[in-house]
């Protein structure tokens, strides 16, 4: 079954009275908080997930900005948006499913059906279907999660990993290079890691591409079945998308949360710059 929803699918699946949640996770770096957006036209029946609070934790500068929240804070945060035992959640959002795929790595980790809405709210609007504009508030939910974290790798797992398997930065070019860093203290990239933006794997619509593509630019970075493979991002939300995206076409992908922001913010990490590895 794919990871992945059309728009067509999620008005089928509303109007047949299957158990089915939508949370609408809008975030980015300069916007966090996207409950402006979604009051002005959502899914009807969607709810509103800040991904900063409810998605991800806080803690010191080295910890990275989107640490992830405890098994017990997201199920507090899942029963909050309604999820009962046995829902199907679809997640979607208006920035080509980052936000959505956060939330589609840490909630199939913690047991529950978990779709992303390919395309996201533009795509839902572009299908003429209707938007709400109400603050969903529906009864809390029972769902009982499974523990999380057994997808993520550490600081240290991170730094070890080229030597025994595929690092992949999901960051953009001139990130992973070094040319630029709008975010974090230190430019550059973790030694050992080879570049593939999150960007490569959609259209210019935001939607994913076909599983022939994306096989083929995984395997041009020599990840190919039965090697392991971790990525990384700025902060952990862009990686998950990748891991999102690996999974639709069976391979296995951890995610290292922590990200550049933590490694930056780490002393003593060793940082590699240009188009190589390192």
């Amino acid at each position: 079954m794919s990871n992945f929803v059309s728009a067509a699918e999620l008005k089928d699946l509303l109007t047949s009275g299957a158990p089915v949640r939508v949370i609408d996770v809008r975030w980015s770096l300069d916007r966090p908080d996207g409950r402006g957006e979604y009051l002005s036209g959502h899914v009807p029946g969607a709810v509103f997930v800040p991904l900063h609070t409810e998605l991800a934790t806080h803690g010191e500068a080295a910890d990275g900005r989107h640490p992830l929240p405890s098994t017990e804070k997201l199920q507090k945060a899942a029963r909050r948006w309604g999820v009962n035992q046995g829902d199907t959640v679809i997640a979607y959002d208006d920035s080509k499913g980052l936000g959505a795929a956060r939330a589609w790595w840490l909630l199939r980790q913690a047991g529950v059906d978990v779709r992303v809405l390919d395309g996201g709210i533009r795509a839902w609007k572009a299908a003429g279907f209707e938007v709400a504009t109400d603050d969903v508030l529906p009864e809390a939910g029972d769902v009982v999660l499974h523990e999380i974290g057994a997808d993520a790798i550490s600081i240290d797992e991170a730094a070890a990993f080229p030597e025994s398997g595929i690092l992949l930065d999901v960051r953009a070019p001139e990130r992973y290079r070094g040319e630029t860093e709008p975010y974090d203290p230190v430019a550059g990239h973790i030694p050992g890691a080879l570049n593939v933006p999150m960007a490569a794997h959609l259209d210019a619509d935001g939607k994913i591409l076909d599983a022939d593509t994306l096989r083929q630019t995984f395997a041009g970075v020599g990840v190919t079945p039965g090697i392991p493979v971790a990525a990384y991002c700025g902060s952990g939300v862009t990686a998950a998308h990748t891991a999102l995206v690996a999974d639709e076409v069976g391979i296995p992908l951890k995610v290292y949360p922590g990200s550049w922001s933590q490694w930056s913010n780490t002393p003593g990490r060793p940082v590699a710059t240009g188009d190589q590895p390192g």
